[in-house]
Formats: C-alpha cells, sequence, structure tokens
C-alpha cells in the first residue's frame, strides 16, 4: 500500500567518549500516494493544474504534498473484472465485443508498460490472464467465457486487489456486472479495504438490462457506488450497445487525465481501526474532485483464492 523508505536517524546523547560508535535507529517514512480526477461543473475534465491548487487533508492535518505529477504517465495496471453469473447470459456476448474495443484503445495509446489482467466471477472468481499487453490472448480468453451460477462480486474485487498490491505505477479495477452480490465469502467492507490497501481505483460499470425500479438490485448498485466513491473512481450505468462503449471510453479518458498526489503524513494523530481519514480539496472555485477517502496503516495481504484458468 506504502512505498517504504528507510531513513537512518542518529540519536546524539549529552557527553560521549571518544571514538564512541553512535547508535543507529531506523524509521519507516511512508509516502502515501492519491490518484485524482478533476472536473468542472459541466463535467469536463480538467488536467492543467498545478500542485498548489490541493489541499490534502490526513485527519484533518493539513499535509505538504511531496510528489505532484499532471496528467501522469506511471504504467497503469489494470484488474478487468467480468460478471459471468447466469443473469448475464443474454447481454454477455454485447459486453465481451464492448469490452474488446476498450482493450484494444487502452493498448493503442500511453504507456508501453500498461497491463490488463482479466478475472471472471459467478459463484467462484477465475483468473483468465495476469498481467499482460497481449491483445491477443486476453480476446481469446473473452471468446472462452460462458456464463453459470451466481455472483461472488466481492471476492473478485477482494482477490484482485490482492493481485494488484505489488504492482508498480497506478493501479484500476474495471468491473463489469449486471447487479448485486450472491454467493461472496468476502463482504463489502473487506472488497473495499482490499482496494485501499492496493491503492486501487474502482470503476464498476453497471450493465442494466431493468430500466424500472421493479426487479432492479437497488442495493447492489448502493454497494457498487460506496465502492467507487471510496476509492475515487465512479459509476457507470449503461445499457449494452453505444451507451457502453461510451462508459469505456470515458474511463480511459479519465485514465489518461489523472494526477498522481504523494505526501508524508506528519502530526497526524492515531487512529483506533487504522484508517486514515483523507480529505482533498481544490483551490479553484468552480472545481470537483474524486479521490480516494482514505488509506490504511496495514499492508500486505492474504493467500490468493481465485481459480486459474487452464
Amino acid at each position: 500500500m506504502f512505498r517504504v523508505l528507510t531513513a537512518a536517524l542518529v540519536l546524539l546523547g549529552g557527553l560521549m567518549a571518544a571514538g564512541a560508535q553512535q547508535p543507529t535507529y531506523k524509521v519507516e517514512v511512508r509516502l502515501v500516494r492519491i490518484l485524482a480526477t478533476v472536473k468542472n461543473t459541466a463535467g469536463e475534465l480538467v488536467g492543467e493544474l498545478s500542485k498548489e491548487d490541493f489541499l490534502v487533508r490526513d485527519e484533518g492535518v493539513p499535509q505538504e504534498v511531496a510528489v505532484f505529477e499532471r496528467r501522469t504517465d506511471q504504467p497503469l495496471s489494470v484488474a478487468l473484472l467480468i460478471d459471468t453469473s447466469l443473469s448475464t447470459a443474454i447481454e454477455l456476448r454485447y459486453q465481451m465485443e464492448s469490452v474488446r474495443m476498450f482493450l484494444k484503445a487502452f493498448f493503442g495509446e500511453g504507456n508501453p508498460q500498461d497491463s490488463v489482467a482479466l478475472y471472471s466471477f459467478n459463484y467462484e472468481v477465475t483468473r483468465h490472464a495476469g498481467f499482460t499487453r497481449r491483445l491477443d490472448l486476453l480476446s481469446a480468453a473473452l471468446k472462452r467465457l460462458k456464463p453459470e451460477g451466481g455472483t461472488s462480486l466481492y471476492d473478485a474485487i477482494y482477490l484482485a486487489a490482492q493481485d494488484l498490491e505489488s504492482r508498480p505505477g497506478r493501479r484500476v479495477i474495471v468491473l463489469v456486472t449486471d447487479g448485486g452480490d450472491t454467493t461472496s465469502v468476502k463482504n463489502f467492507h473487506d472488497a473495499l479495504k482490499a482496494a485501499h490497501l492496493a491503492d486501487a481505483v474502482l470503476y464498476p460499470i453497471l450493465v442494466m438490462p431493468i430500466k424500472s425500479d421493479a426487479g432492479r438490485n437497488i442495493r447492489g448498485e448502493n454497494a457498487l457506488t460506496g465502492l467507487a466513491l471510496g476509492t475515487g473512481g465512479r459509476v457507470f450505468a449503461p445499457s449494452v450497445g453505444p451507451t457502453l462503449d461510451q462508459a469505456f471510453t470515458e474511463i480511459l479518458q479519465e485514465l489518461r487525465t489523472q494526477y498522481l498526489l504523494g505526501f508524508y503524513p506528519r502530526h497526524v494523530p492515531r487512529v483506533k481501526d487504522g484508517f486514515h481519514r483523507l480529505e482533498i480539496r481544490l483551490r479553484r472555485p468552480g472545481l470537483q474532485v474524486s479521490a480516494r477517502s482514505g488509506y490504511y496503516e496495514e499492508s500486505g495481504s492474504e493467500g490468493r483464492g481465485w481459480r486459474q484458468a487452464p
């Protein structure tokens, strides 16, 4: 979750004997990274701000922005999660075509180290391809996806986030689903915490075959909104067709216009639950910023639980 830098601090005593060795102590100085997207009141992306335009508070304490990049080109690692539960059967083929168009555009520009890992989830989570730039490999895996079983959405986010933790640069989860969770072992809070630990921004694409309130999974939609907002992303709710293509296009535009902010926490009070609440604001009026809501002090991941596709 953090980039950990080790600095040697020398503790000087009062009077020390000549030639005596001075004791050396090591402390961890942690860089907290924030990916931020800025838009104006018309919803247009704003990519030309400076470091001085941002205000960062950790548990209410102002922090100095030590790292700043606009339109950052740090490599992107995208975990692409596809819902293959039985309820997706009718629309799955059309969704996969939009996914292929997104992948082609993603690899067509940006950092040559950008990569994608592909997962599907129904009653279990399957990793079909590790992080790669091979469009042919990803396309072949997409063709093999078949709908069956329930929806282990939280498990998919949890496990993909663990895979992202060790990736360099920026980390993103793009999730294509038609509703809420039904079969996960993990819960909402487990999934959100895993995303925070991975510094991952979550973009759920909620393909909604049912537009009326009757029959819609409102609880699932609200959960996806909470996951997205907590990590600095946003939910898209297109139908299959051009609006789904547009959702992928907008995600790609945001990824290419992100700001990278980093700070070393200073004078921050202790927190009981290990979660630090962040507040990111802009000095300029009329602009809105989307960024993660906080970060955890702990790091590291548990054992994997996805199934590797043959």
